[in-house]
């Protein structure tokens, strides 16, 4: 149509190159960055977990709580949930980047140049908000398996024997999807997020150093990738954190905050721990290792991208010549 040509023409690029290749690429790219991240995450987050679950005992901050579990344990056992950890968010990962990158670039051919660059923020928070979803149905499984290895090493070797069993003590929906609620309520709005902030970082670290990032080199725009990245980072986890401590605590046990439905018993253990707590416990350390996780996902998701011969679709101010 007239229409699509013309928006073909303003976008800066011609929208016939976002095929399905394209978005199979990011979807890749997002697996990649989000399994590799993760994984080299696990020591970190096998302590935050334990400092989550039991304060009481891990009560020494991140470092001492660390020599206390590796003391303890040995240091194989800052790799529990590995497996799970890796699997699932290859799969988030996939559905998450693929997924902004799709709906993103879907709305702003519908908008048109100039509304998409007036809308950009909302289109970032839509855009993570459904990818970020869908998503999850498929995290949420992997999620739960790890958090039962990782609060009882015990119950399983890993993720392939730990399955079966939840599925055999549970069923699917108790042990799979009781953390389903607190899922969403933590990584939507994480990623929503996420996803906005490292826009607004990105575009201003360009604008600062007067950069024009269609005739950016790969490396420069990796680097304000990684930037933006520990920024969006950071923010995200502030606002994550509360829910993030609540889903450690439901899924440690089948009766954590009573035996009623998923949001009483979400409210249950939110009066008992109380707002401070909630938001407070443990933010530090995952500032830190949001921050760094973040920025590293954006980093390796741009080089992944450029490997495969794709680059991420960027919005364009129509005030300018691009």
């Amino acid at each position: 149509s007239d229409v699509y040509k013309r928006q073909t023409l303003t976008m800066g690029g011609d929208f016939a190159k976002y095929d399905a290749a394209h978005y199979t690429k990011g979807a890749l790219a997002g697996g990649i960055c989000c399994s590799i991240t993760h994984a080299a995450m696990c020591p970190l987050d096998v302590v935050k977990t334990r400092m989550q679950l039991d304060p009481i005992k891990y009560n020494m901050g991140m470092a001492g709580s660390f020599r206390k579990v590796v003391a303890e344990e040995g240091a194989g056992a800052l790799a529990t949930g590995l497996g799970p950890t890796a699997v699932g968010y290859f799969v988030q990962g996939w559905f998450k980047f693929g997924g902004v990158e799709f709906f993103k670039i879907n709305f702003a051919q519908n908008f048109g140049e100039e509304k998409a660059w007036e809308y950009r923020t909302a289109i970032y928070l839509l855009s993570a908000a459904m990818a970020e979803f869908i998503a999850d149905i498929f995290l949420c499984p992997l999620e739960a398996t790890r958090i039962r290895l990782v609060s009882n090493p015990t119950y399983a070797t890993g993720l392939i024997s730990a399955f079966p069993k939840i599925i055999k003590d549970d069923g699917v929906l108790k042990g799979f999807y009781s953390g389903f609620g607190p899922i969403l309520l933590k990584q939507v709005p994480y990623t929503m997020a996420k996803f906005a902030v490292q826009g607004k970082a990105a575009e201003y670290i360009y604008g600062a150093a007067s950069i024009n990032v269609d005739t950016a080199s790969d490396a420069t725009k990796t680097t304000v990738s990684l930037a933006s990245g520990c920024v969006a980072g950071v923010a995200a986890a502030i606002i994550s954190h509360p829910a993030d401590t609540l889903l450690s605590m439901i899924n440690k046990s089948p009766t954590a905050g009573g035996t009623g439905g998923i949001f009483s018993r979400l409210g249950n253990l939110a009066k008992e721990t109380g707002m401070k707590k909630l938001c407070l416990t443990g933010l530090g350390p995952r500032c830190v290792m949001i921050g760094a996780l973040t920025a590293g996902q954006f980093g390796i998701f741009d080089i992944v991208m450029n490997a495969t011969g794709a680059s991420k679709f960027h919005f364009h101010d129509p005030t300018k010549k691009h």
